[in-house]
Order: structure tokens, then sequence, then C-alpha cells
């Protein structure tokens, strides 16, 4: 048996040094940059990822802050509308709920309703996602309730490479963009490569293509999408996996061609069923593809309930790549 190939110019990392390195980057390039958040200092960040920028950059441009969500998100609006460049980490999509008012009322309407006069570059980075066995409160996936909002981009790195460079295309953005990081995947592991600088933050990308079924997803659910693709194949079905990597706008187009080309889909979101995100793909496809199906469309979600904290539980609430299989082979070999 041969060497697997290995890439000389790719470093291996994980999806937290990633995040870390692409803070780091935006720091040392542009001293409007500054982070603000609660713990993100001295304690490093609950998830680490700002660990020992402190140190390196100071209290000026590290800011650890009260447990007020509403008071320092409004911070942020401010110091973007005075021209810097704000990075407001929430711990949690679950607290981002106590600064709704600041993000719904504030970040996305100030510049329509100056007329343009205000821009507010503010970018927002939260954990979001189940699978930490840290119950209800801290496991929800809300990142389709701000896809529901004008004026707002929504990004999903799933992947080490978006993780280290979607900071920087959401930097240059005049507008509110909010970054959701799934907390499965700080400690994922990929080769990430020399050659790469940016990244598209408009675009879904395609990460295996297939003829039989699509599989369309995001964020912490791409390697179960990727996982099932893998269990699929070994029965003969070829299943395109869709990464969205961006909710807001969505890549209609990419969505649409490949279910054009496959003719079956399926749709996994870790978001609740009901007045998902996965209802507005899946809507898209009927509204403008539906004679290109030869299936109907499927949903693989979390159950409708508040996420549980035991770890059997749990599991049975969350996508997983069983089910993500499952719903595939019926689309294309139908019992």
């Amino acid at each position: 048996m041969s060497a697997p190939q290995t890439n000389p110019t790719a470093t291996r990392i994980t999806y937290r040094e990633a995040c870390k390195q692409a803070l780091r980057e935006a720091l040392l390039a542009d001293s409007r940059v500054f982070l603000m958040g609660e713990d993100i200092g001295r304690y490093g960040g609950c998830y680490a990822v700002t660990k020992g920028l402190l140190k390196e950059f100071g209290e000026e441009r590290i800011r650890d802050t009260p447990l007020s969500e509403s008071a320092f998100v409004g911070a942020g609006v401010g110091a973007a509308m005075a021209g810097m460049r704000p990075i407001v980490e929430i711990m949690t999509v679950n607290f981002s709920l106590l600064a709704l008012d600041q993000i719904l009322n504030n970040a996305v309407t100030i510049p329509h309703m100056s007329g343009g006069q205000f821009a507010i570059p503010l970018v927002i980075r939260m954990a979001t996602g189940g699978g930490r066995r840290v119950a209800a409160q801290h496991s929800r996936s809300l990142e389709g309730w701000y896809a529901h909002i004008p004026g707002l981009r929504i990004l999903t790195p799933a992947t080490v490479e978006d993780a280290r460079f979607m900071l920087k295309g959401a930097l240059a953005d005049p507008n509110p963009v909010i970054i959701f990081e799934h907390v499965m995947l700080y400690n994922m592991e990929s080769d990430l490569s020399s050659d790469v600088t940016e990244v598209d933050i408009a675009r879904a990308m395609t990460h295996r293509p297939g003829r039989d079924v699509s599989l369309i997803t995001y964020g912490g659910s791409l390697s179960k999408a990727l996982q099932a693709a893998d269990a699929l194949a070994a029965d003969g079905i070829e299943a395109e996996v869709i990464d969205l990597r961006v909710l807001r706008p969505l890549d209609t187009k990419a969505i649409l061609e490949s279910v054009s080309k496959t003719r079956r889909c399926v749709i996994i979101d870790e978001g609740w069923r009901s007045g998902s995100i996965s209802a507005e793909i899946g809507m898209r496809i009927v509204e403008e593809a539906f004679f290109e199906l030869d299936a109907p469309l499927r949903r693989v979600c979390s159950r409708e309930v508040p996420i549980p904290y035991a770890a059997h539980l749990e599991d049975a609430c969350l996508p997983q790549t069983a089910t993500i299989v499952a719903a595939a082979r019926e689309l294309v070999r139908p019992t």
C-alpha cells in the first residue's frame, strides 16, 4: 500500500486555532479593530479562542465586559457608527436574545433609517448548537431566526478554512455580520493550505458531487452529511453534499442547480423544523424547481423539544448521520 499523500504547503490546525488566527490577523491589520465580550481577556474566552490575545494586544483592544449582552452589543453598535471595527463575542446564541433589541432595532435599522448616512460595520461572533451536554439554555441553534432579518449577513463556517478566512470578508462588509461557530467544531482538526488567503462569503460550496440526491446543510451538520454520503456510497447511491456557508443571503442558485441535477433533496438543519431555515430552503425549491423533482423533499431537523441534558436524549434529539442516511435512502429507493 502506498503512503498517504500529504500537502507540504498545508498546516494542520484546529477550528479553534483558525478562529484565533483570524482574530489576530484582523487586530494586526487595522488599528480600528478591537474585541469585546464576556471573559475573552484574562480567561481567554469560554472556548479558548481568544487565549493569549490580551497579553499581546492589551486591554484597550481586548475588552472584558460585564454580563450584559444588551449593553456591550449596544456599545459595539455605537463604536461601529463612530468609525471603529468592533468584533463582539456573545458566549452562546442563547444569550444573544438579551441583545436582540440592539441587533434588530439598531444595528440593522440605523443604516436604513439614516438614509445611508451611518454604516454599522459590526461583526458579532457567537457559538451555536448542541452536542456538549450543557442542557436547554446553552444548546439551541437559532441562526435560522437571525437569517429572517433583512440587513444582516449570516455566516456559518463549517470548515477550518472558512473559520480562518470568513472574518476578513465580514470586516470588509459595511453592514452588520453575524458569524455562528458550532460548539462541536472547535476541536476539529484539518489541513489549512498556505495557498488560501481568502474565501467567498456569498456563495455555497459543493463538498462532494453526486447524481442521486442532494444533501443540503451548514455548520455543525456538514460532517454528518459527509459521513452519510460515505455510507450511501457503499450502497451505490451518489449523494451531493452542499455546504450553504451563508444563510443570509442564501445562495439560491447553487441550491437549485444541485436539486435540478439530482432531482432529490434532503435538507439537514439543527434548528427546529417549524419555521426553520430548512423550511425556507424547501419553499424556494418548490417555488422555482418543483417540476425538476422526482421525489418529495425531506428534512432532518432537531426534535421540537428543549434540548435535553442526558447524552442519549440529546443524541436522539439532534440530527445524526443515521437519520440522514435513512431519509436519503427513502427518496432514492422507496420501500
